[in-house]
């Protein structure tokens, strides 16, 4: 059922099937459609904020607006010309500064040939080996030296401006994101790409008209206590941001329906532990809405009994996916038991790229949800709520909310993984 308030429409659920698929998928309409894509630090993602926080305050929690400072970036063209003729399908790589350049063209396909090429006042055509995957932003922790040496090499040799050629999938996927990156850059298919090569351009001029400028932006965190008067609590978590230009419904729209429609479905129930509803800023490029939240409330770690992320779940052609993390052998255990009434779910090898990992590197117990095929939309143009059935996310809901209930007896201390 929908009801309204102020300005803002919100959407209560029900126990029926109907009506529960009803409410997921009008969360997941009003994210992707309504609002559409939410990039971090863009007046799209401050309307998600302000979505989820009025459905939080209906379902009776307590909200906290945790804001931090973060980048916009704007964008209003990109075009190139290669000797004189106009460049198809040229895309500034997000975050890029403006430019207008002219040069000759280098192109290297190696980390070999990249740090032994002059590339000072040059176009810079990156493909091959360098680009067979984005190229990680300079403050990622998880960054490899791979991509280290392909920075430095890129950030000292001085290039006029850089394209990367796209070599995996066809789909447009920006192969460097990154606010700190200085050097102005675009990306190409590869059908372009393969084109620049055989032609071996004399000059290329890129023109890039976007900025850069300062924002801010916020995590959303809804939280009740429990009724035993612990400080005891199970978080529920999910992203609700976006790369640009995609709606974003699989990634992640889907997962905040879950949290949402949880939050309101468990508002008049009692529980022992409280519950943290944690509507993540910032998953898609840096995780600055994680660290915001750690610095606010890491020291309050030790009374979760467990994280729950949602990142990507509910699609049509694929099957949901549930991870683990961190759990004692008798929360594995629970949580076989808790899954074993829904067949459609697989279980996976842990994976770290998502809020879960907030949890879970600091000896959080933490449960992961998504799908098993989470490429084939996940940062896409084409995700759209038409790739996500609502049975699929009902059977998340359904699926943890049983967990849930199953936690309220246990403790911290039996959730963690001994030593």
């Amino acid at each position: 059922m929908r009801v309204h308030k102020g300005e803002k429409t919100v959407t209560r659920p029900s126990t029926s099937d109907d009506s529960l698929h009803d409410t997921l998928m009008g969360h997941v309409y009003a994210l992707s459609l309504e609002i559409g894509p939410r990039p971090l630090g863009s007046p799209e993602n401050e309307q998600a904020a302000e979505y989820v926080e009025a459905l939080m305050h209906e379902a009776g929690l307590e909200v906290e607006s945790q804001e931090y400072a973060c980048t916009g970036w704007t964008h209003r063209a990109t075009w190139a010309e290669v000797d004189g003729d106009a460049l198809d399908s040229v895309a500034a790589n997000v975050f890029s500064p403006p430019c207008d350049v002219r040069g000759p063209v280098i192109a290297v396909r190696s980390l070999a040939e990249l740090e032994a090429a002059d590339l000072r006042g040059r176009i810079v055509i990156l493909h091959g080996e360098l680009t067979r995957a984005p190229l990680s932003p300079k403050a990622w922790f998880l960054k490899d030296e791979r991509d280290d040496r392909i920075i430095t090499a890129l950030e000292t040799k001085e290039p006029a401006a850089i394209l990367t050629v796209q070599t995996a999938g066809m789909a447009l996927m920006r192969l460097i994101e990154d606010a700190d990156f200085d050097a102005p850059s675009a990306t190409v298919p590869a059908r372009i790409g393969m084109e620049l090569l055989r032609r071996q351009p004399r000059e290329i001029r890129l023109v890039i008209e976007a900025a850069r400028r300062p924002a801010v932006a916020r995590n959303v965190v809804g939280r009740r206590p429990g009724d035993t008067g612990s400080d005891s609590k199970i978080v529920l978590c999910a992203h609700f941001d976006t790369k640009i230009e995609t709606p974003g419904a699989f990634d992640n729209a889907s997962g905040v329906a879950v949290m949402l429609t949880l939050a309101e479905w468990l508002a008049d129930r009692g529980l022992a532990h409280g519950l943290e509803c944690v509507a993540f800023n910032g998953e898609e490029y840096l995780p600055m809405g994680d660290d915001e939240y750690l610095r606010r409330g890491e020291d309050d770690f030790g009374n979760i009994v467990a994280a729950i992320n949602c990142d990507g779940v509910g699609q049509l052609i694929s099957a949901n996916s549930i991870a683990q993390y961190g759990v004692s052998a008798a929360f594995g255990e629970l949580l076989r038991d808790v899954t074993a009434d829904f067949p459609g779910l697989v279980w996976v090898e842990p994976w770290p790229e998502s809020n879960h990992s907030t949890f879970a590197f600091r000896g959080v117990p933490a449960v992961a949800f998504s799908s098993a095929t989470n490429q084939l939309l996940a940062h896409q143009q084409y995700d759209t709520a038409e790739w996500i059935d609502a049975s699929r996310l009902a059977e998340v809901v359904h699926v943890t909310e049983r967990l849930i209930e199953a936690l309220q007896d246990k403790s911290p201390a039996w959730t963690r993984a001994e030593g």
